[in-house]
């Protein structure tokens, strides 16, 4: 059973920047697994940020073009944040399948307990 664990959370002021981590266990026949960030917002549906599937193909929703970048250590996966916004506050989760075809929350397996972001001004 693969087991998920983000760090890295915090409080930053508007425009500042922030780094999650995801580390994963548990991965006894470590393939690369597709891994994703996604958040959810008090009283909102939890929404994509970013993906990164296991050939390094990467997408990311809208909102977040331009200012964060999701990156990998083969199993470890990163969100750099960058020019957060008060939108940006939210609980973010680390995500993980073995083969998960859209940046949408059903693809996904595997989680992680969350790390809270809020972006103050």
């Amino acid at each position: 059973q693969v087991q998920l664990a983000e760090s890295g959370g915090g409080s930053v002021q508007v425009g500042g920047s922030l780094l999650l981590s995801c580390e994963t266990s548990g991965n006894t026949n470590r393939r690369i697994l597709d891994m994703a960030w996604f958040r959810q917002a008090p009283g909102k549906k939890r929404e994509g940020v970013a993906s990164i599937e296991d050939d390094g193909t990467i997408e990311y929703e809208e909102p977040v073009k331009g200012r964060f970048t999701i990156s990998r250590d083969k199993n470890s996966v990163f969100l750099q944040m960058n020019n957060v916004q008060p939108e940006d506050t939210a609980m973010y989760y680390c995500a993980a399948d073995w083969s998960a075809r859209w940046l949408t929350a059903s693809e996904y397996g595997f989680w992680g307990q969350g790390t809270q972001v809020t972006v103050s001004s």
